[in-house]
């Protein structure tokens, strides 16, 4: 009679796969998080059982490659600030819409901005045609039509070629620090109330959101007097959501409203219950202390303080040398949060 092997207990961890894990990496080379690393070859085994469907392991498949490859092009220039353009693919440069987006790219990559379309023709081709293919991304979706890339960024190897628009969807906001609408179709109304709903939520870091449309244009006024006649009276949101957009016809106030988020608020991030937002000054006391009466209604735990930088933050080097506040934040609030940031810039 052969002999039988005891199956592992369920829920216990497999202690040899783990070493053998390990072991891989180490063939490879090791390199930088290892540790998560050998999570997510664990969990690419559990595969194996878990999901039968062909079809639905090549979409993990492919959106683990995709995301990859998209994290290492933009790794190289995580330093500088990116503002990411959407619009109509179907608005040709004697259109004024077009010519106001290569401005605003323009002006955008003149302020040290790098910029981000989805690298078709019509606005997406008008935003890198301002920043220039040196300050610019493509990222680009495969279509049952072939979507070709736009002359600007065709041969540049910023450009980025996705298969998944759910891929390109995160890639776009990963990595954005603004977001910037012209009028568009469908795919742009998507990405406008994807980014809105992420920042709502707090899935995504608030960030600027502008629509900028024509002088004396209605799209973007026609789609606020729906939000606010249908979405806000119906009390589908909040009036403080609202703070989460702002619509202009100049693109040279869009940029401004865009440089001058970031003119002393930094970052943010969360610390086990406290929301750590890193300034490029300090607020003195007397504002530290106007904060904690004006802003009392999203306050769950812990006033606003100074702070030090974390431990957690000091250990991933994220910014310690930078000024910063903690308090509990209800996490909820993030209308009202924006206005804080702006608070905080003022100062």
């Amino acid at each position: 009679m052969e002999p039988t092997t005891k199956p592992a207990p369920v829920g216990r961890p497999d202690a040899e796969l783990k070493r053998q894990i390990r072991a891989l990496i180490a063939l490879k080379g090791a390199g930088a998080n290892a540790d998560l690393v050998a999570d997510i070859i664990e969990d690419a085994l559990k595969l194996l059982r878990d999901v039968e469907h062909r079809g639905d392991v090549r979409v993990i498949q492919t959106a683990v490659r995709e995301l990859r490859y998209a994290f290492r092009v933009f790794a190289p220039f995580a330093a500088r600030r990116k503002v990411t353009i959407f619009g109509s693919a179907r608005l040709q440069p004697d259109r004024l819409e077009y010519r106001q987006a290569v401005e605003f790219g323009r002006q955008m990559a003149a302020s040290g901005f790098m910029v981000i379309t989805g690298a078709g023709p019509g606005i997406m081709q008008a935003g890198h045609e301002g920043a220039g293919p040196e300050a610019s991304f493509g990222a680009n979706i495969r279509l049952p039509w072939e979507q070709a890339a736009n002359p600007v960024i065709q041969s540049d190897k910023k450009l980025i070629t996705f298969k998944y628009f759910f891929t390109r969807k995160l890639t776009f906001l990963r990595h954005s620090d603004a977001i910037a609408l012209f009028p568009g179709g469908f795919g742009t109304l998507d990405e406008g109330y994807e980014a809105l709903t992420l920042m709502q939520t707090g899935k995504s870091r608030l960030m600027p959101l502008v629509l900028i449309d024509r002088p004396g244009g209605t799209y973007w006024r026609t789609w606020d007097r729906h939000v606010r006649e249908h979405l806000l009276r119906n009390e589908l949101i909040d009036e403080d959501d609202l703070n989460l957009y702002r619509m202009t016809d100049s693109p040279e106030q869009a940029v401004r409203w865009i440089t001058r988020y970031y003119r002393n608020y930094h970052s943010s991030r969360f610390v086990r219950d406290l929301l750590i937002l890193r300034l490029q000054h300090a607020p003195a006391p007397t504002a530290i202390a106007a904060l904690n009466e004006d802003f009392a209604d999203i306050v769950a735990g812990e006033p606003f303080r100074l702070s030090e930088a974390t431990a957690e933050e000091r250990e991933d080097e994220d910014v310690p040398e930078l000024p910063r506040i903690a308090f509990g934040f209800d996490r909820k609030s993030y209308g009202r949060l924006r206005e804080l940031i702006d608070r905080l810039n003022g100062f």
